[in-house]
């Protein structure tokens, strides 16, 4: 019961890591706040999870949303401990020389600037508590490419250098910012993405999880639950040193190419090497 008494906001929490992060939260002891703009998934939930949890129906896009977000969980709780700024979506997927204006903003607002407006709305309330943690979910996109849509990836490395950034400047309020940077996680956000229908849903999935054996060396996919455990070690008293840094839940997918870890890939520099000279 690591939470118990402590109050945290979750955006996109009615599915996929979201819901992994709220399930977590619920069951040691805090007092959840979730806003999505799935309002049908939010009354379910309300329904069915106890009288900790709180939905709001928020557009992460808009900062007046954001802010009511922010400002109606401190009224309900008494407070705000932690914030976990998690909504997103993938986005457009054009390459860089196709995309539009409007929709590489349309990414900025969903991805990026909704992170910021997150922070910026919930440190007034962090600050009356004395302190608390703001987490902010990233990417293995952020780091390279190849495993994301342009404008996803730019935004998600944009999330790395803001919770740097707003890392040093809160830390005098004792408030700490980091980032969590999921690898393939078995969630719907690569079959929304394609506009799937519940059945193509279910078969990237499985794709999904076969592919994963073969790019990295945990040889699966990641659940929700992967990435709710790091979120809740860094909003715990256990993470009281970490702050303006990232954490990678990725199954070792950026540790090296295949053949560092699958001994039945050769190298590069294997490749290079004469047969009689090996």
């Amino acid at each position: 019961m690591r939470f118990e008494g402590k109050t945290i906001v979750i955006t996109g929490g009615s599915s996929g890591i979201g819901r992994g992060a709220v399930d977590l939260f619920l069951g040691e002891g805090a007092r959840v706040v979730m806003g999505d703009i799935d309002a049908d998934e939010g009354s379910v939930m309300m329904a069915s999870l106890g009288h900790n949890f709180h939905f709001q129906k928020c557009d992460v896009t808009q900062e007046n949303q954001v802010k009511l977000l922010m400002d109606s969980a401190a009224e309900k709780t008494g407070g705000i401990d932690i914030v976990f700024n998690n909504a997103g979506a993938g986005g457009p997927r054009d390459a860089i020389d196709e995309i539009s204006g409007d929709d590489w903003d349309f990414a900025m607002a969903l991805l990026l600037k909704s992170v910021a407006m997150g922070i910026r709305h919930a440190a007034p309330h962090l600050k009356t508590r004395g302190g608390g943690s703001i987490i902010n979910t990233a990417s293995v996109c952020a780091f390279q490419a190849g495993y994301g849509p342009v404008a996803y990836s730019t935004a998600k490395a944009g999330v790395l250098h803001l919770s740097k950034l707003a890392a040093a400047e809160l830390a005098q309020y004792n408030i700490r910012v980091n980032a969590i940077c999921p690898g393939f996680i078995q969630t719907n956000i690569f079959a929304a993405t394609l506009g799937a229908n519940e059945e193509e849903k279910n078969q990237i999935n499985s794709l999904l999880g076969q592919a994963a054996a073969g790019v990295q060396p945990v040889a699966r996919p990641g659940i929700p639950n992967d990435i709710a455990e790091a979120v809740a070690y860094l909003a715990s008293d256990a993470a009281g040193f970490v702050t303006g840094t990232h954490m990678l839940v990725d199954g070792g997918l950026l540790s090296g190419t295949p053949s560092s870890w699958d001994p039945e890939i050769p190298s590069m520099l294997d490749a290079l090497i004469p047969e009689d000279k090996k």
